[in-house]
């Protein structure tokens, strides 16, 4: 009986080494460390563009308004001009979102609407600080080009 019980446990599967089970976890680690930078870029990436569309789709609203109206808001005014009648307008047709509300940047702050612009003295300014919430900088999306 002795017999047949050594020959099962040499013929046992063998579990893994700790060097072994070591270097899959190192492995594991460095193309973790190649590949997640890679995902984070893309991230912030798309999260520009979803500002970039939004502000797009605010100024398409903001076009209504002006040919409904006549004018733009004013600074005062602001977007939310775009969901509640101005009480001295005539001619608004809106709420102009479909939704009722008026969409925040992907980092979850209120877009910014100036009419003058700053930027575009003809017109209006809107743009959100980006990811750092802080105005200034190179992470703030605009609506006007990053030349001017």
């Amino acid at each position: 009986m002795n017999t047949y019980a050594h020959k099962n446990h040499r013929n046992a599967p063998r579990g893994f080494s700790l060097i072994e089970l070591l270097l899959v976890l190192v492995i594991l680690a460095t193309l973790t460390a190649i590949i997640a930078p890679r995902f984070t870029s893309r991230s912030k990436q798309a999260r520009v563009t979803a500002a970039k569309t939004d502000i797009a789709q605010l100024e398409l609203m903001l076009d209504a308004f002006e040919i409904d109206t006549g004018r733009l808001p004013t600074s005062d005014e602001g977007l939310q001009a775009l969901i509640e009648e101005p009480s001295n307008v005539t001619g608004w047709q809106g709420p102009y979102p479909k939704k009722l509300t008026l969409p925040k940047d992907p980092w979850g702050n209120a877009y910014i609407y100036e009419q003058p612009g700053k930027n575009n003295t003809s017109s209006y300014d809107i743009y959100s600080y980006g990811p750092d919430g802080k105005q200034g900088g190179d992470d703030d999306v605009a609506n006007w080009a990053e030349d001017e």
